[in-house]
């Protein structure tokens, strides 16, 4: 067999096709990892498959078995007061620790997955071993391995870091984080004091339907995130690209001059700016003062007192952040506009209005569709602007533990955590805003002409 024929054989190997067509040693690795690749003489590698098997296997003996069942349980001895009659006083009896029962259970299932993973991997190995060897051909050993590792599969070797640290720092918190949202893990239940529970779909229930103040404020809010999101994105993007026009048109002189001055308010922090301009808009910030210094008003306005007021001005200050660096965007892109599109509408009579909706928009919009989606869900997001400019405020009762008339559902969330250690709520909050973000850029973008022609604007 050539090493073609060999090579597309190797990549037909499957889990289930190994245990069908390989011989006793390789159905026997199924439940001795490593066997097959020992037999046909990768003895280091098929020692290393057994050790990850042997070390699981201990693992869940003396611990990893307990950890699940804690997990099902989240504990059931609570903390609590104990009589110590040798020394006459109450001590504190130490409980189950829910948050630690979760954690490690989860890790437990993780660990668990990356060794079924390593099982598949040793199975593939030891077919491939054999079919190499029963075709004559070279078995590599450990040193072959070593050098392909920094060779031909360097790719592996460097990915190898990344993939554990995603592993560890990512997806290990993620699904901890998703599991909370199942419990009732609030400022009532917090360990090790007090255990909390699984309670299914009840978090969910509370903030999407239940009759309470939870719900009274989950709505608004997903309402504003909305409005906000929506307002900040087309805003910034329809007045950037005005800018951009006007200041590329013909009759423009000192276009880079005119492109600096705009440009200057990316070179300065975006939260630097927003607590300034907070101060100022503040009711004895400067510009109240120069107001009712100079008769326009008796008192001061609400710029960040009052809910309407407060996200009027959001909006209207987010345009200074946002317009620049839509209009240097929107300024390569019409740069790279080919000119006889122009020269044949300026043939045929085209106006500066139908040149723009003919020609400049639908080129803009087909190449900027995923800049616009990409923005949109970064302004529901939108994390700085937010609690900068007004922390969420200003504050009301009417919501749920100091939710204010300007917070975002990302800010409700950092809220609820942070203040209030209702972590139940915030990750039930942080999977609604994931299935929305979702949801609407993959309606958005599988709906754009930006993925239905991608041969080019026509």
């Amino acid at each position: 067999m050539d090493n073609k024929k060999q090579d597309n054989l190797m990549k037909k190997i499957t889990f289930i096709k190994a245990f069908r067509e390989g011989d006793i040693f390789s159905k026997i690795s199924y439940l001795i990892w490593g066997l097959s690749n020992m037999v046909r003489g990768q003895i280091v590698k098929g020692l290393a498959f057994l050790a990850i098997e042997i070390t699981y296997i201990i693992f869940m003996i003396t611990s990893g078995v307990n950890h699940i069942e804690n997990l099902l349980t989240l504990g059931t001895q609570e903390q609590g007061m104990v009589f110590n009659e040798e020394i006459g006083i109450y001590e504190i009896a130490q409980g189950d620790n829910s948050m630690l029962f979760l954690l490690y259970g989860v890790a437990t299932i993780v660990y668990s997955l990356v060794v079924i993973a390593v099982w598949i991997i040793s199975v593939g190995s030891g077919e491939r071993a054999r079919i190499a060897k029963e075709n004559g051909h070279h078995v590599p050993g450990f040193v072959d391995e070593c050098k392909a590792l920094l060779d031909k599969k360097i790719y592996r070797t460097f990915l190898a870091i990344p993939f554990v640290g995603i592993l560890v720092f990512t997806i290990t918190p993620l699904i901890y984080m998703i599991l909370m949202a199942f419990t009732n893990y609030d400022a009532n239940h917090q360990p090790p004091g007090n255990l909390f529970k699984w309670v299914g779909l009840e978090t969910f229930r509370q903030i999407l339907s239940a009759n309470n103040n939870i719900s009274a404020t989950f709505w608004p809010v997903l309402g504003w995130t909305l409005v906000w999101g929506v307002i900040a994105t087309f805003s910034c993007y329809f007045l950037g690209m005005f800018l951009a026009i006007l200041i590329n048109s013909d009759g423009i002189r000192g276009k880079k001059i005119w492109r600096t001055i705009f440009m200057l308010t990316m070179a300065i922090p975006a939260f630097v700016s927003l607590l300034v301009v907070s101060t100022m808009l503040g009711s004895n910030g400067i510009i109240n003062v120069l107001l009712q210094k100079w008769g326009f008003t008796t008192q001061a306005l609400p710029f960040l007192t009052n809910g309407t007021w407060a996200k009027v001005t959001i909006i209207i200050v987010n345009l200074w952040i946002g317009i620049p660096a839509t209009m240097l965007m929107v300024t390569g892109i019409l740069m790279n506009i080919p000119k006889e599109l122009y020269e044949s509408a300026k043939i045929d009579g085209a106006g500066p209005v139908k040149t723009f909706t003919k020609i400049t928009f639908p080129y803009m919009l087909f190449i900027t569709t995923p800049y616009l989606i990409t923005n949109l869900i970064g302004n529901f997001n939108n994390f700085g602007v937010i609690y900068f400019m007004t922390g969420g405020g200003p504050s009301t009762l009417d919501y749920y533990k100091g939710a204010g008339k300007t917070d975002l559902l990302v800010t409700w969330l950092y809220k609820l955590t942070k203040d209030n250690n209702d972590f139940n709520y915030a990750a039930a909050l942080g999977i609604i805003i994931f299935v929305l973000s979702a949801t609407i850029s993959l309606i958005t973008y599988s709906r754009s002409k930006a993925i239905k022609d991608e041969e080019g604007f026509q």
